[in-house]
């Protein structure tokens, strides 16, 4: 793994130096771990049904903007404050609608903001989101960000970059292989920062299906 993203999240979890001479050490170097991979379908912008690979985050929901918006913006100030400056511009904007999620058959419905179906732990150019998602236990960490408020945002926003902002009273964390994210009006889907389509979505996992080089 080469990192030219915007935001590095991938290689964080698996502690993949950014630095162009040292990643190619541990491309030429290090040791191979197998991890999961996540497989989503869903209905793709142009219309009808696709079906695309992710290794470290999908999601269905606010997020999904997020990328979009920060994507569309300069980056000269690096993905950290890209993706910061896009969460709090598309917030003051997104209006939530009920969602329902099914987690391995386990049903939630309810207003919420975002369904964050995690195979690694940081997204958002750095927000340590599912901090204990493990990606090669076969299992994602499906976090659900209930219907939160301006004040909830501004509190717990800086606590995602350190990952203190579970136990939450609007949050939820559950594991499951399989999870599936319908809402009546169409939520904007993310895989690894791109916005290929909208829900319902279907997102799976595909164990130990890719071979990663990391740190010895």
């Amino acid at each position: 793994m080469i990192p030219r993203g915007t935001g590095g999240d991938f290689v964080r979890t698996h502690g993949i130096p950014r630095r162009l001479e040292d990643a190619v050490a541990v491309a030429r170097d290090g040791q191979t771990r197998p991890i999961d991979l996540g497989r989503a379908s869903y209905r793709a912008w142009a219309g009808g049904d696709e079906q695309s690979y992710f290794a470290n985050i999908g999601s269905a929901g606010m997020s999904g903007a997020i990328a979009k918006r920060a994507n569309e913006t300069s980056k000269a100030l690096g993905g950290k404050v890209s993706y910061l400056w896009a969460t709090v511009t598309v917030f003051a904007r997104w209006r939530n609608d009920d969602v329902l999620v099914t987690i391995d058959g386990e049903r939630r419905e309810g207003r919420m903001h975002d369904v964050v179906v995690a195979n690694g732990r940081f997204f958002g150019g750095g927000m340590m989101i599912c901090p204990e998602a493990e990606p090669d236990d076969g299992l994602f960490d499906v976090l659900l960000i209930g219907d939160l408020t301006k004040r909830d945002l501004l509190v717990t926003l800086p606590k995602t970059y350190r990952g203190r902002h579970l136990p939450h009273p609007k949050a939820e964390l559950l594991r499951g292989a399989v999870v599936e994210v319908d809402a009546p009006q169409p939520l904007p889907v993310e895989l690894d920062g791109e916005q290929p389509g909208t829900t319902p979505v279907r997102f799976e996992v595909d164990p130990k299906a890719l071979l990663l080089r990391v740190p010895g």
